[in-house]
């Protein structure tokens, strides 16, 4: 089944350890990178948080951010850290020894210092299990969008399979055309020098320069290989990175049939061609 790197979950909870949100944003990359941003409550956590993201997803940019805000001041689990308050006021004393002007800290600027203002039943370890609860509910919501816009990265890329491949069809189609009309042009070129030449060479000669004009070999392999981007399509896992090699096999290929083309027919088919392969590639880049 076809995922999208794209996506966003935002998920939140409150209980009596506090408020808890993740953010997750996801983006097209050619890896698996993590970026993470944590409070400071929760930093030691975050091999767990790391390890749950890589678990779910396979490839593509992820940034998490992990939003806890305490319990509200005024409850009754509330407190005053005395020994934090005096740290504060030595530091102040130290400071303003050596900055005579410096401004005295106010009551609500030593409220709002980390740790002064604290909440002394919070149950760490309760409150990094819930954190990982969420944060898999999140990333659940992160894989169902990828996958809703991955089915539709792959109705688009079906469409543009359709295209080209009537496009390769028709140049195959119109090959035996073409051919007749490169060896009336060569032997129209050749007709003067006709008496001077040895009718078996020069028919030889012209057999040569028709098979490497032949584009009878890239029109198979670039049918090949929009098959098998059919059936990549419907497998499971990963399959961004398979893709990206049959969209460069199949530019490799429509690139070639495009320098043998010498009729105005098959060079316009080529362009086509090689527009809707763009389109395609274009969408794999987003694709997991």
């Amino acid at each position: 089944m076809t995922h999208s790197m794209t996506a966003f979950g935002r998920e939140e909870v409150q209980s009596p350890v506090g408020h808890l949100i993740w953010e997750i944003r996801s983006v097209n990359h050619r890896y698996q990178e993590i970026s993470m941003r944590l409070p400071e409550e929760l930093r030691a956590a975050e091999p767990a948080f790391r390890q749950a993201i890589a678990n779910a997803v396979q490839r593509g940019r992820i940034d998490a951010i992990l939003h806890y805000q305490p319990l509200a001041s005024g409850t009754a689990d509330n407190h005053l850290d005395h020994a934090e308050i005096r740290r504060l006021a030595q530091w102040q004393a130290e400071v303003r020894s050596v900055i005579l002007d410096a401004a005295p800290l106010r009551t609500a600027d030593i409220l709002r210092w980390p740790g002064v203002l604290g909440a002394s039943s919070v149950n760490f370890d309760r409150l990094r299990e819930q954190a990982l609860e969420l944060l898999k509910k999140t990333l659940a919501a992160v894989l169902s969008n990828r996958q809703r816009e991955g089915e539709k990265l792959a109705g688009i890329l079906r469409e543009h399979l359709l295209a080209a491949r009537g496009l390769v069809q028709q140049a195959k189609k119109n090959w035996p055309a073409v051919e007749t009309h490169l060896r009336s042009r060569l032997e129209e070129r050749i007709a003067e020098f006709a008496e001077k030449l040895d009718p078996g060479r020069l028919e030889q000669e012209m057999v040569l320069l028709l098979s490497k004009a032949d584009i009878r070999e890239e029109v198979d392999r670039l049918l090949l290989h929009l098959e098998e981007v059919e059936r990549v399509l419907g497998g499971e896992g990963p399959i961004g990175r398979r893709l990206d090699f049959l969209m460069q096999e199949l530019h490799r290929e429509a690139n070639t049939l495009g320098s043998k083309s010498a009729h105005p027919t098959m060079t316009a088919a080529c362009v086509d061609l090689k527009v809707v392969i763009e389109q395609m590639r274009e969408q794999v880049q987003n694709v997991e």
